[in-house]
Parts: C-alpha cells; structure tokens; sequence
C-alpha cells in the first residue's frame, strides 16, 4: 500500500503449494503484480534473463571489475580472451554454488569481491606507469581467477531470487544467459564511448585521465545481490 508514493522498489516472492516460486521487482510506477497458476518454460526462460540482466546492471562491484579488465587490457584479441576467461570462470562457480555443490557464506565472498576491484585498480596504474606483473602480462589468468570468486556473488543473488523447482536447470541456464548479456552490452557501451572520445581527439588534463583508475580502487563495494538488496 502506499508504494507508488515512493522511490522504493520491492522484491516480491511468491511460493506456491506445488513448490514452483516465481520472483518480482516491483517499481512504484507499476506497484502490483499478476500471478500466474503455473509457468511454462518460455515464461521462466524470459524472467530469469530478465533477473540476470537486473543483477548484472545494479551489480556496480561486478561492473567495476569488468571496467577494470577494459582499462588493463587495450589489445582488442587480448580483451575478448580476458573476458571470455572471466565469463567462463563465473559460470562454472555460478552453477557449482547454486545447485549447493559450494557452499561459502557471503561476507568472504563480499571481502573477496571487493578486494578483487582493488587489486585491479592498483594494477591499472602499474600498466599506466610502465611497469609489469603477472596480471598486466597475462590478464585472462587473473580474470579467471577472481571470475571464479564473482561466480558466487552471483550465486548469492541467483539464491536470494528462488529457482522453481521444476525448472532449476532451466533457470539457472538462462539467468547466466541473462548476466552475459548485461555484460556485454555493457562492455559494448563503455568501448563504444571510448571510439567516440578517440574520434574526436579530446585531451583530457592528466588528472582527469586518472580518474577512471581512481574510481575503480576505492568505489565501495555494494555487496554480492544487487536484486535482492533492492
């Protein structure tokens, strides 16, 4: 009641007698939901890449991380190694941890996270002055690393959401679908934005150039479930 006078979203689970349970963010622009008596896999494939692509976009830790490898790496190949590495670790820690093959509880994963940005933002510095290290000569092995620790945050998440019980592979599959998505199209913007500032040949003062690298190192983390802490 009395959410639509708000700027406050709503996560919304709903278990029902069969042991199906669907998951909802509710907005105030649209503060209700529709329940349906069962859901076919069409609809639980489109709500679980919906769910994967919400955690991806509200997961600044896991956005930094990846902003991080895009500023580490600038060969273009050497790039889609390192996230096509760091893609390939968090889906396996994903689904390991998901179907309670893992089980570690959440804040070593949040330290580790945290840490992981930290790392990258003292190495992009590194690679700025001239310098040279395991992650600036071989980024994809440190991507998949710390892709492995990233995998259980997003497990976290995938956790707090629910799985229907009789679509848990179908679920799990396309909310990783989902969170590959996000990324991408994140990776994509933020390259994107890069080709533009070239073109146009802006000179940034030396200051400002830094800032990106900056931002990486000291951003505070905002824990493992973006979703679910909304």
């Amino acid at each position: 009641m009395g959410l639509q006078a708000t700027i406050t979203d709503v996560l919304v689970r709903v278990q029902v007698l069969d042991g199906t349970s669907s998951t909802t963010l509710v907005h105030p622009s649209r503060p209700w939901i529709e329940v349906a008596t069962s859901q076919g896999p069409l609809t639980v494939a489109q709500a679980f890449v919906a769910h994967g692509i919400q955690h991806i976009l509200f997961g600044v830790d896991h956005l930094l991380f990846v902003f991080g490898l895009l500023l580490l790496v600038k060969n273009r190949w050497m790039l889609v190694k390192t996230i096509t590495s760091f893609t390939l670790a968090h889906s396996i820690t994903l689904t390991l941890a998901t179907l309670d093959y893992i089980n570690i509880p959440s804040p070593p994963i949040e330290a580790g996270i945290a840490l992981s940005i930290l790392f990258l933002g003292v190495e992009i510095m590194r690679a700025w002055r001239g310098g040279s290290s395991l992650a600036i000569r071989h980024p994809w092995i440190v991507a998949f690393a710390f892709g492995l620790l990233h995998g259980l945050g997003f497990a976290t998440g995938l956790k707090a959401i629910g799985l229907p019980q009789s679509d848990i592979a179908l679920a799990l599959f396309f909310f990783n679908v989902g969170v590959e998505l996000g990324q991408l199209g994140f990776v994509i913007v933020v390259l994107l934005l890069e080709r533009v500032i070239r073109l146009l040949r802006v000179r940034w003062p030396r200051a400002i150039e830094l800032v990106p690298a900056y931002t990486v190192g000291v951003w505070p983390p905002s824990g493992p479930s973006s979703v679910s802490s909304r």
